[in-house]
């Protein structure tokens, strides 16, 4: 029996003792159940099931092609690969549209081994973060660059620059954590803010070009390998700086991670 089967499943409260403590985890994206296990292995405490499926897997120019039924056989193709991370999986574009689709959407990802389920927006997700969390249904709220909005953004832009736009994030922020959320995931905010929320809330925020002062860092697998072919600013090829191949930058990223290596200044966002 190796190390690694002997370590406990990471939970929703696991996650909050790390957080308590001041300390970090990491999270990585995994859309099947090989790579699943290289994430157990090297220690990853959350695996993430993302829409980012569609344009790593399935060659869409943005997430907003994904659909459920994507998202259940790749939950289903992770599950039976872990052992130990905590699964969180995304609710694709438009499957959180009214109460009934939130409802059975987000029970039908908890079916397929999700452990919670992650919804992008703001303050206008608190009834139904609300709604899932009073049925057991852990929510992560996704704020900042958010993908399935791309096309009212704009582009991939960077949020919450201005000072109307930070204040308003983290009021919202507040409101989401009162409504029931366990998580809070930043995407494409300054440094600065992502501090400022993160000293905020009582939850665990995790960060993607979000700064070095969240809980929990995460990235698309992908990217740290080098393989993607776009190449945001708050990616680092972790494969480039490996002598044992994928395993071995995977566990490169989760100790960077926990020990406060990466983000470096030059991932972040002023």
């Amino acid at each position: 029996m190796s190390a690694q089967s002997d370590r406990q499943h990471v939970t929703l409260a696991t996650l909050n003792k790390i957080n308590a403590k001041g300390e970090k985890f990491a999270c990585l994206t995994a859309y099947d159940a090989l790579y699943a296990r290289l994430l157990n292995d090297a220690g990853v405490e959350v695996i993430l099931v993302g829409d980012s499926l569609g344009m790593v897997l399935q060659g869409h120019d943005n997430t907003l092609p994904v659909t459920m039924t994507d998202m259940i056989y790749h939950v289903e193709c992770v599950k039976r690969g872990n052992s130990r991370s905590f699964i969180m999986a995304d609710m694709p574009f438009m499957s959180y549209s009214s109460e009934t689709e939130t409802l059975e959407n987000a029970a039908a990802l908890m079916r397929a081994g999700a452990e919670m389920v992650k919804l992008e927006g703001g303050a206008w997700l608190a009834s139904s973060t609300r709604l899932l969390a009073e049925r057991g249904i852990p929510v992560c709220v996704h704020m900042g660059l958010t993908p399935q909005s791309i096309n009212l953004f704009g582009g991939y832009l960077v949020q919450g620059r201005n000072p109307e736009q930070a204040e308003k994030m983290v009021e919202e922020a507040l409101q989401l954590q009162e409504a029931g959320a366990s998580i809070l995931l930043l995407e494409c905010v300054p440094a600065s803010l992502a501090r400022r929320i993160t000293e905020a809330l009582n939850i665990p925020v995790i960060g993607i070009g979000a700064g070095p002062d969240t809980t929990g860092q995460v990235l698309v697998l992908q990217d740290i390998l080098g393989i993607s072919p776009i190449k945001p600013k708050f990616v680092k090829n972790f494969l480039a700086e490996s002598d044992n191949g994928i395993a071995g930058a995977i566990k490169r990223y989760a100790d960077d991670v926990k020990q406060g290596h990466f983000p470096a200044p030059e991932h972040c966002f002023d």
